[in-house]
């Protein structure tokens, strides 16, 4: 069955009030905390990744996409492998199909053509190598003296981070009378709970941020760029300066959309709270420490669209 949404609101004035970082550039540290600040999310620009190393990835996704379903659904598993409309374990359903795999395993081991496990471990260490940089443009931007503070929570080999290829076909429902002009759901409101996600899509549009005030915006598509999402556990490191952007993406009535997804998690013994540079004191934190083996557990055994922080809040000192 498909899940059905109001027609979200498009960005005011004909233009995207999503932030562009050029990556290239050292003195971009400012900017990028404050698009972490007000939207968690911004286009990253002059990243470094090739482009014919995309491409290569893309055809082969589509590829695999386009196998019949008794084919993909062999590599079918539970929390890697191959799934389809069924998001997780907890009753979400998106139209969408999709492969999740660990993004630290070597992909030798993976059943898909030579050219598309080369490229899939090409792309993912280019893109955590862009991850990395990214992150240490960030604490730059903080003022945080030790660079690595927040890389050296995803670049090392140990680290929990996945790869995600999703493919949202077309969706003849949209045509139909019967969904009173409503958007059909690709993927439900979301927020991720890793540190920062990474991704890359065609050009199809479909993806949308929720702003501050609740609104919805779409973000244009730019198959050239990347677009970086503040995580969970990253709203936590920096004790809420940073929010983690809620989105989603609508289905497209005539044409496929093609996603990857670098989500740059931590080791599951990690622990994550406020740093410690970013708070005066303990008293000012705003959430109780966590393992990311504790925080995973959690958002898996959640729906989609929980407030899954909520639960590690603090409360206030005089609640009793």
């Amino acid at each position: 069955m498909a899940v059905l949404s109001k027609p979200a609101a498009e960005p005011k004035f004909g233009f995207s009030p999503i932030p562009v970082i050029d990556i290239s550039d050292p003195e971009s540290k400012q900017a990028i905390v404050k698009a972490c600040e007000d939207f968690g999310f911004f286009k990253v620009i002059n990243h470094g990744v090739s482009s014919e190393l995309v491409s290569v990835l893309e055809q082969e996704a589509v590829k695999f996409f386009s196998l019949p379903k008794s084919e993909k659904t062999q590599l079918a598993g539970y929390p890697f492998g191959y799934g389809s409309r069924e998001i997780g374990r907890n009753g979400d359903v998106g139209w969408v199909e999709y492969l999740l795999m660990n993004a630290n395993l070597h992909f030798g081991s993976v059943p898909f053509p030579g050219i598309f496990r080369n490229a899939l471990s090409e792309y993912t260490t280019s893109v955590r190598k862009m991850t990395c940089h990214v992150l240490e443009m960030i604490t730059d931007g903080l003022g945080i003296k030790q660079r690595d503070t927040l890389s050296k929570l995803v670049c090392d080999s140990n680290t929990d981070s996945m790869f995600r290829l999703n493919h949202y076909p077309p969706c003849p429902l949209i045509n139909k009378n019967t969904n009173g002009g409503k958007n059909v759901i690709g993927f439900g409101e979301h927020t991720d709970p890793q540190i920062i996600s990474v991704l890359r899509s065609n050009n199809t549009s479909g993806l949308q941020i929720s702003l501050t005030d609740s609104s919805w915006i779409s973000v244009p598509s730019d198959p050239s760029s990347f677009f970086f999402n503040v995580c969970d556990s990253l709203q936590v490191l920096t004790n809420g300066r940073f929010k983690s952007v809620k989105h989603r993406v609508l289905a497209n009535s005539r044409k496929s959309r093609v996603s990857m997804i670098y989500f740059a998690g931590p080791s599951l013994t990690q622990r994550i709270a406020p740093l410690t540079c970013l708070i005066d004191n303990e008293e000012e934190s705003l959430y109780e420490e966590f393992t990311w083996s504790e925080y995973k557990n959690s958002a898996d055994n959640s729906r989609l669209s929980d407030n899954r922080l909520q639960q590690f809040k603090k409360k206030p000192l005089n609640d009793s």
